[in-house]
């Protein structure tokens, strides 16, 4: 137990780790929808619930515990003292970005403009051209709901975004009855994974509820990874080995995809967790892993047979456990985004998974 404990405590270490964090820095006029947009985005009610304090006079910082994710929300595009916020905001971004610390870094900027205005402020151009000269840049039109060309002159008037995304945070009811559905965020998820470094998208992808299908190739890298260290695992020559080494990349695969899908990654989820979906499994893996071992104790052919043979059934049972954890994990956030899952309803679900 106190080895199996070890396991599962350097699991969840190596899962956060590997996760990171995300910074994201949101800026627009007020009205533009920055805190529904946030809201909508991201998990937990973020903007309303997130513990935030003054880093600038015209900017806060926003976290919430659990969620690998700060927001610096930007304000005072309208006040009189632009420019002393401006060059406030651009010591901010820059000292950022010089950290040692990549978690500690600005990833990306989104510039919010709100579609029904219908017009790029000199604010907003300067504080484009200011961004860019130290994070990428995403143009975020907000509010949308007939473009008539807003989207192209947005893009021209700031050509240093890397796009521009129409928006729609909420659905609308209007008043003639027509209803018009969220829009765009999964397109935002996906403009901004393309622009972040590739150790930040699992920090993403957690933090996020707009897309499951995101969740789902960052859980699938997890898997990949585990599946290809499995297969060497089970290669190799000395006969019994590989179960002893098999068992911690399952549970480290387990933490990686409870982490990449923002789930609590604590001692008590992880342990609940692989108990059960071992317990489904272990019959058919040690009956397996027996019979390959013993081919693995004949000298020569044996040896090559049996390591080629549990490379193949190590690897594939990896995957099999990985792809039905992922499968029960987005069925529950995809019918209910905002609920915060109760690890004993994801054993059992993932228990019926694993048995069919």
């Amino acid at each position: 137990m106190e080895n199996l404990d070890k396991i599962i405590q350097e699991a969840i270490q190596k899962a956060i780790s590997e996760r990171g964090h995300i910074n994201i820095l949101i800026a627009g006029r007020s009205g533009v929808g920055k805190s529904t947009l946030i809201n909508s985005v991201f998990q937990g009610n973020f903007a309303e619930t997130g513990q935030g304090k003054p880093v600038t006079k015209s900017t806060r910082q926003f976290s919430k515990d659990g969620i690998p994710l700060t927001i610096y929300d930007t304000r005072g595009l309208e006040m009189a003292e632009f420019q002393q916020t401006i060059d406030e905001l651009e010591k901010l971004v820059a000292d950022k970005c010089s950290e040692r610390d990549s978690n500690l870094h600005i990833h990306v900027a989104w510039v919010c403009i709100q579609e029904d205005g219908r017009r790029v402020e000199d604010a907003e151009i300067k504080l484009h051209e200011m961004l860019s000269r130290h994070v990428p840049i995403l143009s975020i039109v907000t509010k949308a709901r007939s473009d008539n060309g807003f989207k192209a002159k947005v893009g021209e008037l700031l050509p240093k975004a890397k796009n521009v995304i129409r928006v729609r945070a909420i659905r609308e009811e209007l008043d003639e009855g027509q209803v018009l559905e969220a829009m765009g965020l999964g397109t935002l998820i996906e403009a901004t994974s393309e622009l972040i470094p590739e150790g930040k998208r699992r920090a993403l992808a957690a933090s996020q509820k707009a897309d499951v299908k995101y969740k789902i190739s960052q859980a699938r890298k997890v898997v990949a990874g585990s599946a290809t260290l499995a297969a060497a695992a089970g290669a190799s020559p000395i006969p019994f080995s590989d179960a002893a080494i098999l068992a911690p990349i399952q549970i480290g695969m387990m933490a990686g995809i409870t982490s990449v899908f923002g789930l609590e990654l604590s001692k008590a989820t992880l342990t609940t967790l692989t108990g059960s979906a071992l317990g489904v499994t272990g019959a058919t893996l040690i009956g397996r892993t027996i019979a390959v071992n013993l081919l693995k104790m004949i000298p020569g052919a044996g040896t090559a047979v049996g390591g080629a043979i549990s490379a193949a059934t190590a690897s594939t049972l990896t995957v099999a456990l990985g792809e039905a954890y992922i499968a029960v994990l987005a069925n529950f956030f995809t019918e209910n985004p905002e609920a915060t899952p109760v690890i004993e309803d994801i054993v059992d679900r993932l228990k019926e998974k694993m048995r069919s």
